[in-house]
């Protein structure tokens, strides 16, 4: 750009352009979409981008919106277009009077841009930073850098998931992510191991449900794209380091106990099978 630090403040975020990157701050507020306060501030490496446009927007707005190259941003190869319009990290909405200042910069970052569209070979946009975790309809889900963990809600929980048991992925076993967004039907966070699964996501233990306020996008999101990038990286998501299990609530445990009591007496769990899972359940006393 022709200074280093010059800034374009639009609705909801800054951008900041810089020599070889763009930074944008989102503001936080009560008008901020929750993604936008999630994710808090972005650095866009200029290489990531394949194009930048600038068009007339709703009431007197103009929006100047950056395109990334594919597979260059995780959230995005994450989202699979799935995002709505007014939650795409990429635009600044800005006053029609600002037209002239956003044509200034859009024709700046049209210059240094090397007009690539081609896919990235690697994420080039760092990943939302671990510990990350939200709650899902059926169950709890946790990613600590190297492991995806799923701990099971009675209240909601399949009994193909009671069966299965709380459930653990080293980022080493996964080969993707699929995630279907809450605000449609069936959304879901599925974790891919190979092959895609042949069961419904309410069956499969490597999927938890979302639903009316749970595994919302500023949440669900952001997680799989910490997951997906981990995978393609690899080793290169460092670990937080573990603390000590703490001990279950005795009271979550009866209700958990009771709940499998409930699965063995309808016939959805064999004998065994409940005496495996109930000494498991006490175990953890």
């Amino acid at each position: 750009m022709s200074r280093m630090g010059d800034v374009l403040a639009g609705f909801h975020a800054v951008w900041e352009f810089e020599s070889d990157s763009m930074l944008i701050r989102y503001e936080r507020g009560i008008r901020t979409p929750k993604l936008f306060q999630a994710l808090g501030e972005r650095r866009i490496p200029l290489d990531a981008l394949a194009g930048v446009t600038l068009t007339p927007g709703r009431r007197g707005t103009v929006v100047l919106h950056a395109q990334p190259r594919p597979g260059a941003d995780p959230l995005m190869e994450a989202a699979e277009g799935q995002l709505k319009e007014g939650c795409d990290p990429y635009r600044l909405v800005l006053p029609a009077e600002k037209e002239t200042l956003a044509e200034y910069y859009a024709d700046e970052l049209r210059a240094r841009l090397k007009q690539d569209d081609e896919p990235a070979e690697r994420f080039l946009v760092p990943a939302p930073e671990v510990p990350l975790q939200f709650k899902a309809y059926d169950g709890k889900a946790s990613f600590d850098g190297r492991t995806v963990h799923f701990r099971w809600f009675w209240t909601g929980a399949s009994s193909a998931k009671w069966k299965a048991g709380d459930q653990s992925f080293p980022v080493s076993e996964l080969t993707g992510v699929q995630w279907r967004s809450p605000e449609v039907f069936e959304g879901h966070l599925r974790l891919m191991r190979g092959e895609a699964s042949p069961v419904q996501a309410d069956q499969d233990p490597a999927a938890v449900l979302f639903g009316l306020g749970y595994g919302p996008v500023h949440e669900s999101l952001p997680f799989a794209a910490a997951v997906l990038a981990a995978v393609r990286g690899r080793s290169a998501v460092p670990a937080v380091p573990a603390a000590a299990m703490p001990r279950r609530d005795p009271a979550d445990i009866a209700e958990r106990i009771r709940h499998l009591g409930e699965l063995h007496q309808a016939g959805l769990v064999t004998d065994e099978e409940f005496s495996v899972k109930k000494a498991e359940l006490l175990a953890e006393l």
